[in-house]
This record gives structure tokens, C-alpha cells and sequence, in this order.
């Protein structure tokens, strides 16, 4: 088998895991606020970032050398927390990946101003025929917006707008320093807001709570490993294949099932995402490969980013993310 082979199995291992912990996160949902949900989220990943911190040899301090980034991604990183949670909770895992893949869309319109990029016509095109798809997912005019479509759209803008401030910033700042803001944002303002929403948890969702916790950790580590055998535009597009296992777990665990419409939009979405990431692998496609080089999945601050992991391991430029 060859390495690609190796790595694109490995990330759709990983994207399967991702999907199955975003099902148990609309398990909860159906009880728990997302906040209550982000906030144990986050509780039950600081083990592993201070297993991270302790391996970080690199000197220097945990100011950042660019506040106003920093502050930027950690507030894009926990409204994204918040609103893909909720999302989850209320939509279709379908319908909600259909509007999150719009991600790699909103980074290369980001990359403009953000990174200098220069877009050329056929990426353009490219972005203009994804929004079509979300506008077919979402269908204006002919069924309610719900505040789960709204709440999927916030993540899909907060979570490129997190991606590509480390994308502009990650050169300069210290990984812990990038890990470690949003993390303890997000567990302070959810903890401030967890009062208003708190429901006590039996001990089974509790479990449920460390399974996301555990999950979100070993498919982050199999994304690793795809990455370090396999080339970034064979693993990338892999994370379209969530929309399978979404589909899947719907129909057996939610009693949902997949409208033309979402198949339609879902179709056009991932064929522009697709269309951005090879033009971007390809010589003097990009400058920044503002996309590609987006590893994983859209920042929430509820776990490490597959990026911050190859840094501390050092497997992955500097610059990457």
C-alpha cells in the first residue's frame, strides 16, 4: 500500500472518530446546554494540554507578541465552541456538516485581507458555487431558519476566522501560548454562564463526557499520523467523508434522514472545498495555502488544534496550521 493509501485511510479513521464524537455531543445536547457541554468538554481536555506544556521546551514567556491576534482568535474560538455544540444538538449531523464545510470557502475570502492572498479568478468561482450550495442546503424562502442554521453559520465563520489568525500568527507565537488562551477563555466564560443553565449529570453522561473528551484526542492523533505519511492534498479532503458517518448515525441513532436538498448543496459545497485544496496543492496555485494548510477541523478551544500537536512534536513547519 502506498503512503497516500496509508494516510488517507488513517484520516478517514479519524474523520469516522471525529463523527462519532459529535453524535454522543447531540446525544447530550438533547438534555444539556451546549454550554454545560463546552465547559466539561474543555475541564476533561486540560489533562492532555498539561501533558503538552510539560513537553514544550521552547523559551520564552506566555504573553503573546500579538495581543490583538490572540484576542481575536480565542473570542472566534469559543463563539465557534458554543454554536457548533448547539448546532449539533438541534439540526441534523448531515445538514450541520454541510454548513460547516463552508469553512475552507470563508478562508480563502480571509486569506485576502488577512495573509495578502491573491485570489485568482477560478478560486473565486470556486467560492461563489460553494455559497450557492449552502444557500441550496439552507433553502431561503422556502423553510424556517432555525437558530441551529444560524448558530451552524457562526461556527463555520468563527472557526475560519480562528484558523487563519493562527495562520498569520503562528510563525511568531509560541505554540502553548496559541493552545493555551482559548482553553482558558472558554472554561472561564462557560463556567460564569454555567449557573444560569446547570442541570445535574448521572454518572453515565458523565462517561458520555470523557468518551468526547477521549474521542477528540485519538482521531487529532490519527490525523497526526495521516499527515506524516501521506501528502496534505490527499488527507485534506478527507474530512468530507464526516457527511457519510453523519448520514449514517442519523438515520440508525436520531431517526433522520438526508433531504434532496442538503445532498444537492452538501454535493456543490464539497466540490468547490475540493477544487480549492488541488488548485492550492499545485505549484503557484497559492501563496499561503491558507486551506490546505487548515489540518483539521474548525476551532472550538474544547481540545488542542492537530497543528499545535505536530509542533510540539515537531512534524510540521512552523508556519503550518
Amino acid at each position: 500500500m502506498s503512503a497516500n493509501a496509508k494516510g488517507a485511510l488513517f484520516a478517514l479513521l479519524a474523520f469516522g472518530v471525529f463523527a462519532t464524537h459529535d453524535a454522543v455531543v447531540k446525544i447530550l445536547g438533547a438534555t444539556y446546554s451546549p454550554i454545560q457541554i463546552v465547559f466539561f468538554s474543555v475541564l476533561l481536555s486540560f489533562p492532555l494540554a498539561t501533558v503538552m506544556l510539560m513537553r514544550d521546551v521552547e523559551p520564552g514567556t506566555l504573553v503573546p507578541k500579538h495581543p490583538w491576534w490572540m484576542a481575536l482568535r480565542t473570542v472566534a474560538a469559543v463563539v465557534t465552541g458554543v454554536s457548533a455544540f448547539y448546532a449539533f444538538s438541534v439540526l441534523p449531523l448531515a445538514q450541520t456538516y454541510a454548513i460547516l464545510f463552508a469553512s475552507p470557502l470563508l478562508i480563502t475570502v480571509l486569506a485576502i485581507p488577512v495573509l495578502g492572498e491573491k485570489v485568482r479568478l477560478r478560486r473565486w468561482m470556486a467560492v461563489l458555487v460553494g455559497l450557492i450550495g449552502v444557500l441550496v442546503v439552507l433553502r431561503p424562502g422556502q423553510t424556517a431558519l432555525s437558530a441551529g442554521h444560524l448558530a451552524a453559520l457562526v461556527a463555520a465563520v468563527g472557526g475560519s476566522v480562528a484558523s487563519i489568525v493562527v495562520r498569520k500568527i503562528g510563525a511568531e507565537e509560541r505554540p502553548v501560548v496559541i493552545l493555551l488562551y482559548p482553553m482558558v477563555v472558554n472554561f472561564v466564560v462557560m463556567a460564569c454562564a454555567l449557573p444560569f443553565v446547570y442541570q445535574p449529570m448521572p454518572i453515565e453522561h458523565l462517561g458520555l463526557l470523557a468518551v468526547i473528551a477521549t474521542f477528540a484526542w485519538i482521531a487529532s492523533r490519527l490525523v497526526i499520523k495521516a499527515y506524516q505519511v501521506g501528502e496534505a492534498a490527499i488527507i485534506a479532503p478527507m474530512q468530507y467523508s464526516q457527511i457519510i458517518w453523519a448520514t449514517g448515525f442519523g438515520l440508525l441513532f436520531f431517526d433522520e434522514t438526508i433531504d434532496q436538498a442538503t445532498i444537492i448543496g452538501a454535493g456543490i459545497i464539497i466540490a468547490s472545498g475540493m477544487y480549492i485544496v488541488l488548485r492550492e496543492s499545485r505549484g503557484g496555485g497559492s501563496e499561503n495555502t491558507p486551506v490546505l494548510r487548515t489540518r483539521s477541523r474548525s476551532e472550538t478551544a474544547t481540545t488542542p488544534r492537530v497543528s499545535l500537536f505536530m509542533r510540539f512534536a515537531g512534524k510540521a513547519p512552523p508556519r503550518q496550521d
